[in-house]
């Protein structure tokens, strides 16, 4: 991998993986569509999507840093009818990143052996759009402010998140619609999945990226230029995915949903003209 295909993956990489349109599907998708000669079943790609990940981690922890404050100090110090609301927010993080540790866990092998085909991740990016376009249009009856949130409802969002271990499912993506089916807006919606994505990152992160300090192929090499190229990226993204959420209530998914769509339609048309 040459240093412009790791800083082109980095920023497609920051912008897609907060977006609800699947990281890891672009990642896959994209160095075949272009014709890169880039192994993605090899050893080290995972862990190099990994430290991208980490910047991705990073951007988060910048843009929500009075969130996590507000956390800690509740936690720790703070009592009160706001520092309730806020420790009742965290701990429904909590829970929430609990079902995608288990069954990413439980099912690693596998999920390994089969992220790298692009026909299945591209067939899968439909299916996230398909996600999307009903989530929009089945939002739970009733409306519920982020801090009012139940503990059932944090299990059933962790659960959805399950659907991104799945290469081509978005994470975000994913754990926005558990949200929305909960009844938060968007805006709510979208924050909870970002604030969830903070600890599974940096979990994936502790696991994948002793592997690459210990590889010395071009995908150790190109990491950490692309782990920063990722992270400005994704603060980039997440300031304006949370500004688009938060003018546009109304049917907020349907553009992403559109997209991946046409992608994964167009990619598979792509890869089976050139095979």
């Amino acid at each position: 991998m040459t240093d412009l295909q790791a800083i082109i993956l980095a920023l497609v990489q920051g912008i897609t993986e907060l977006f609800p349109i699947s990281s890891l599907a672009h990642a896959v998708l994209l160095p075949p569509l272009l014709g890169w000669k880039v192994n993605e079943s090899a050893e080290g790609f995972l862990p190099f999507l990994v430290v991208m990940h980490v910047g991705t981690a990073l951007a988060l922890l910048i843009y929500f840093w009075r969130d996590w404050l507000n956390f800690a100090t509740a936690v720790l110090i703070r009592r009160g009818p706001k520092a309730e609301a806020e420790r009742r927010i965290f701990w429904r993080v909590v829970v929430a990143t609990i079902p995608a540790v288990i069954v990413g866990a439980a099912f690693e092998k596998w999920l390994a052996h089969n992220f790298g085909d692009p026909r299945l991740v591209a067939g899968v990016l439909i299916a996230n759009g398909v996600m999307l376009f009903a989530a929009e249009r089945l939002r739970g009856r009733q409306e519920r402010a982020l801090s009012r949130l139940r503990w059932l409802d944090a299990v059933v969002i962790g659960l959805w998140q399950c659907l991104a271990l799945i290469p081509g499912f978005s994470r975000s993506g994913a754990t926005m619609a558990g949200g929305y089916r909960a009844g938060l807006d968007h805006e709510d919606a979208a924050r909870f999945s970002f604030l969830t994505a903070t600890p599974i990152i940096l979990a994936a992160a502790v696991k994948e990226t002793p592997k690459l300090l210990h590889m010395h192929d071009a995908f150790g090499g190109a990491s950490l230029v692309a782990g920063a190229v990722a992270g400005l990226a994704a603060f980039v993204s997440v300031f304006l995915l949370m500004r688009w959420f938060r003018q546009t209530e109304v049917k907020g998914f349907d553009p992403f949903a559109l997209y991946c769509a046409l992608a994964g339609a167009g990619s598979l048309v792509w890869l089976a003209l050139h095979r």
